[in-house]
């Protein structure tokens, strides 16, 4: 095992140090319990941004340490775990896992490769398009790692070719990279299960505002935003910053062409878990009005997730053998440690809210002359920026109920300011650390650290002005 790194070593101690030191101070800067919650939120973000225990297992401190200093009782802080986001979260768990474990989401992502042409410019839009499309259904992290091998094979033909590795080429190969990494982070704000941060953010609204956003409400607003930033990424790393002008290669077909005869006939199990994954989607979407035409039904988002999750265990692919898309061993893939970390997240939110937090920010903001979109401003590229350096996640759990409070106290809806600055947490395009999507193609030894933060810089801020747009005018129209 490697010896932790001092920033891990340091925040080890530092974490429960500092908790220790708010707690022996005379001073009282809020009230008794909300400075106890203010002295856990600065330990789980100590640990949270130094990673010196799993942030899955930081998240388990408010079950702890708000019932053991009377903050909420342990059964109020245990509620949180067993959220119905959580589960939402797990049932669209179980459904990547199935598209990942038939290889359908790797036959989807070739077929629209392939539909999209074979000129340079075109396989790059082809990568994009797939990844963001895998994003929105399954984790950005499995759609980058499918979509790389198939990048570098392409890639290496243009090393191998006649002429070398030419500028042209290495810009081909920086643009399908980053494409990739990018689209993968943008494409999962389209839906409420792409990303964890909507999550954590619609688990919020549903715990302590009574506020729910069904699956159908978000894709209005967030597929037309993820569609937006992946064109205008697309343009910006082809036309701007890594054109590949006069490049031309045809056996990048010929490649798309061989993964999927690697792949064979769309089987069996691979056209169940297709007709599973479009009833969930569609029930999903069209939720509110089968809910209208049956009344008493009371259809929610996360009774369809789980209804797909025992689908996929207990509809049986040949009833004779037993045999199911999914056993329960295969949950050993599953993300538990995500569940956890919602769990954490809304448990901290509910401690702010019920210690009083929320409610002297909102005060505070409500008795200054700030300006409302200067405000919001600020705030995007607070949560940009701040996720550079650590897990959006994370820093969603304890941003969120704050901008709650701040959207309270300068009188507009809390949506209008919750959602912009949740969807900037996903919009972290300059550093290899900042998302694991960067991370993955950052280690193929195509980037360097300097190519993408030239690129990300540009891109973090184009973000910023897209999101002040949709605070301005989007939000208020569709919420």
């Amino acid at each position: 095992m490697k010896n932790p790194s001092l920033s891990k070593r340091l925040g080890l101690i530092l974490g429960p140090l500092l908790f220790i030191l708010l707690q022996l101070l005379p001073i009282e800067f809020v009230s008794g319990k909300a400075d106890i919650v203010i002295a856990v939120a600065l330990w789980m973000v100590i640990w949270w941004i130094t990673e010196a225990v799993s942030i899955s297992v930081t998240s388990l401190l408010p079950l702890l340490l708000f019932p053991l200093f009377k903050v909420m009782p342990i059964g109020d802080v245990g509620a949180n775990y067993g959220s119905p986001i959580v589960f939402l979260f797990f049932g669209g768990f179980v459904l990547a896992l199935a598209l990942e474990k038939v290889n359908l989401h790797k036959r989807i992502a070739l077929n629209i490769i392939k539909k999209t042409g074979t000129t340079p410019n075109k396989v790059i839009l082809g990568f994009m398009i797939a990844t963001a499309f895998m994003s929105m259904w399954i984790s950005n992290t499995a759609s980058t790692v499918v979509m790389l091998p198939i990048a570098m094979s392409v890639i290496q033909l243009l090393i191998d070719d006649e002429d070398g590795f030419t500028k042209k080429d290495k810009n081909f190969a920086l643009a399908v990279m980053l494409g990739i990494a990018f689209s993968a982070n943008a494409g999962g704000i389209a839906t409420v299960i792409g990303t964890p941060p909507n999550s954590v953010l619609i688990g919020l609204l549903e715990n302590e505002y009574n506020i729910e956003i069904s699956f159908f409400k978000w894709m209005l607003l967030g597929l037309p935003f993820s569609i937006v930033l992946i064109t205008i990424i697309y343009f910006v790393l082809v036309k701007w910053m890594f054109p590949n002008h006069g490049l031309l290669f045809n056996t990048s077909k010929h490649i798309i062409d061989e993964e999927l005869q690697k792949l064979g006939k769309t089987s069996a199990k691979e056209k169940q878990v297709l007709i599973t994954f479009v009833v969930i989607v569609s029930l999903w979407i069209f939720r509110s009005p089968i809910n209208t035409l049956i009344p008493g039904l009371g259809l929610s988002d996360t009774m369809i997730s789980i209804l797909g999750a025992i689908a996929l265990f207990a509809i049986p692919h040949n009833y004779r053998r037993g045999d199911f898309i999914l056993e329960w061993k295969d949950t050993q893939k599953l993300a538990w440690g995500i569940l956890i970390l919602f769990g954490g997240g809304l448990a901290l939110a509910k401690g702010m809210s019920a210690s009083g937090i929320v409610d002297v920010v909102a005060n505070s903001i409500s008795n200054s002359n700030i300006s409302i979109l200067l405000t919001a401003s600020l705030l995007i590229i607070l949560m940009l920026f701040m996720t550079e350096l650590m897990s959006n996640v994370a820093l969603t759990a304890v941003l969120a109920p704050v901008v709650a409070g701040i959207a309270i106290g300068l009188e507009i809806p809390i949506l209008y300011l919750l959602i912009p600055v949740t969807i900037a947490s996903s919009c972290a395009f300059m550093l290899p650390m900042a998302t694991p999507p960067n991370a993955i193609v950052f280690a193929s030894g195509y980037i360097k650290v300097k190519e993408m933060a030239r690129v990300g810089i540009q891109l973090n801020l184009i973000a910023v002005a897209l999101l002040i747009l949709m605070f301005k005018f989007f939000v208020p129209l569709v919420f």
